[in-house]
């Protein structure tokens, strides 16, 4: 436990920090499992639209520091081969 008062603010921002990348990323990680299933399903409406949600949270994951940027490419780069996969 801290004692001094710029460590307790710190451990205090540090919480809520921790919180809000843990929902951010629980959420993206959602996005990706529905476009995987809608990839897998071969449903292409549901492909569309759930890549215009997955891609949209990568890039503002990577670009609020919860994920690493070529992290997000790498996904975005992985989903993208298996859309058009699925579309041939």
């Amino acid at each position: 436990m801290p004692n001094i008062a710029s460590a307790k603010k710190r451990e205090r921002q540090n919480i809520v920090r921790r919180a809000r990348n843990r929902s951010r990323l629980s959420r993206l990680r959602g996005s990706l499992r529905k476009l995987d299933e809608a990839i897998a399903a071969g449903d292409t409406a549901a492909v569309q639209s759930s890549w215009n949600d997955a891609q949209s949270l990568l890039d503002q994951s990577a670009s609020l520091g919860v994920i690493h940027r070529n992290v997000a490419a790498r996904k975005k780069s992985r989903m993208l081969r298996r859309i058009a996969a699925m579309a041939s």
